[in-house]
């Protein structure tokens, strides 16, 4: 790759769900609309990432009875939340989520016509003009990213605004975020900006910060998009331990490899011995 492998940090800790991100998204890259009513589940329009949406931010209320209400922001300013109906507390994480950009991408490993293609930028795209719709892609996806669109079946998700990447822009997304939630730049200097500000979490009491997604020996060889959390990965839907689902391919390619080899010689040996007996 020509140049600097970039990606996303989202710190969740500084999310306050304004969707300004998804709005930016979806006009920078004409994206249909795809979820005017609320779901029902918080304040969600548009319940998880799919064809028509390449950024969504989740909701998730959660009740805090030990009295804990307030984080840090960056520049150490706190922000408030509301007491819940019953006396306690609610603390809302929210978080940005996005395609992963995985080192080891399992939707490069299974694309037949090479619509899905690793850009200059390390990032993942996929080609809408050459997709054919077969939709291996969709359940080769560790973290349920890519989607269909009914109407003609070509697959769809976040291409980190490679358009806006070519011209020395920064993705709509990070462009349009008003807390600098979602971070954007060389991957490198990402992880280390994000382990200083775990570090500064934890020294302001608030113990349950992490880092989900940047260990580049983790399940996927590390994601181009990685997160600050404030719960477990599965409270904000992400799985704990994303794995490559092509990992086994290799190997399974060399046990076919291996029966065929024997079968033929099986077959190669039958005829030899029918020979044998007819003469």
């Amino acid at each position: 790759m020509s140049e600097e492998r970039v990606g996303f940090f989202t710190d969740t800790s500084v999310c306050i769900g304004c969707k300004a991100c998804e709005v930016a998204c979806k006009e920078w890259n004409a994206i249909p609309e795809d979820g005017l009513e609320l779901t029902g589940m918080s304040y969600d329009n548009t319940r998880a990432l799919g064809a028509s949406t390449w950024r969504h931010v989740a909701f998730v209320e959660q009740p805090r009875p030990d009295g804990r209400t307030r984080l840090p922001l960056a520049d150490g300013q706190p922000t408030a939340e509301e007491p819940a109906p019953d006396g306690g507390e609610v603390r809302w994480l929210m978080s940005s989520d996005v395609c992963k950009h995985c080192t080891h991408a399992a939707c490069l490993d299974v694309c037949p016509t090479g619509s899905l293609f690793r850009t200059e930028f390390g990032t993942v795209v996929v080609q809408q003009d050459i997709c054919n719709g077969c939709g291996y892609c969709v359940p080769a996806c560790p973290y349920g990213v890519i989607e269909q669109r009914p109407a003609d079946g070509r697959a769809f998700k976040c291409t980190l605004c490679y358009d806006r990447l070519g011209t020395g822009l920064e993705p709509a997304c990070a462009k349009a975020c008003p807390t600098e939630s979602i971070q954007f730049g060389p991957l490198e200097e990402l992880r280390e900006r994000a382990a200083l500000r775990v570090d500064e979490l934890h020294r302001a009491g608030v113990t349950d910060a992490r880092l989900y997604g940047h260990d580049p020996d983790n399940g996927v060889g590390g994601d181009g998009a990685f997160f600050l959390l404030l719960d477990e990965p599965e409270v904000y839907g992400l799985p704990p331990d994303p794995v490559v689902t092509t990992r086994d391919l290799p190997a399974m390619w060399r046990h076919a490899g291996a029966a065929a080899v024997s079968l033929l010689g099986g077959i190669a040996l039958t005829f030899v011995l029918a020979g044998r007996e007819r003469r």
